[in-house]
């Protein structure tokens, strides 16, 4: 139903503005459904991960011990949780809006392969960040707002409400090079063809490393704290 009303008020705009950010009506309406589609697989209203309540009960002592790398491991099984719920959330949706209002279905062996790179990084991208939000609760007795105040940047700034192509301004111009973009839609161009496929990863890798470094940071910080607090 979100996705629904999204693609009518979408429509609705759309109508009112034609060639707004250089998409069309049926590009708008794609654009929807394929951001709808990345909630689950890119966990962009937050959480997704145990470790703040592993913080809490004192069990990351035992995961910071383990021969795997926490930031690793953990990466492991959110990969694992994103290929699944691309399939049961993320095309079920996609399938609703092909046949409610017919969306762009991309073209050439080419466009695909951009795509699917660019749905990885973006999974990879949301994960480094959602990561450093999760490392918080080591240092927060209650990491509620910090997850609150992720969850909004994350759902203003990846695309999700709207295309950031039509942010006005020096607003657009932030939000388009902010991490959160790299997330939705970074990936939702590459699906439609609007952005170049080498300029639009490189973007992506660029959060992506830079995300999975400062996790990599928190970790060794945590690790500090764990053993300077006793356990």
């Amino acid at each position: 139903m979100f996705g629904i009303l999204r693609a009518y008020i979408l429509i609705a705009l759309w109508q009112a503005r034609p060639g707004l950010a250089g998409y069309d009506v049926a590009q708008a309406v794609t654009f929807c459904f394929v951001t709808q589609a990345f909630i689950g697989p890119m966990q962009l209203f937050g959480g997704g991960l145990a470790i703040p309540q592993r913080i809490r009960s004192g069990d990351i002592a035992l995961d910071l011990v383990r021969p795997a790398p926490l930031q690793l491991w953990t990466l492991a099984e959110d990969l694992g949780r994103a290929g699944y719920l691309l399939l049961v959330r993320g095309i079920p949706p996609m399938l609703v809006g092909a046949a409610l209002f017919g969306i762009v279905v991309p073209d050439g062996p080419g466009r695909w392969a951009g795509l699917l790179a660019g749905l990885l990084l973006g999974v990879v991208t949301s994960f480094g960040w959602r990561y450093l939000v999760a490392l918080s609760a080591c240092w927060l007795a209650d990491d509620r707002g910090v997850n609150v105040a992720s969850t909004v940047l994350t759902t203003f700034l990846s695309g999700l409400v709207l295309p950031l192509t039509i942010f006005p301004g020096w607003l657009g111009d932030i939000a388009r090079v902010l991490p959160w973009a790299a997330m939705a839609q970074a990936p939702a161009d590459l699906y439609l063809g609007t952005a170049p496929v080498l300029d639009t990863l490189a973007f992506q890798a660029f959060w992506a490393a830079a995300l999975l470094a400062l996790g990599a940071l928190g970790t060794r910080a945590i690790r500090h704290k764990v053993v300077i607090q006793g356990g």
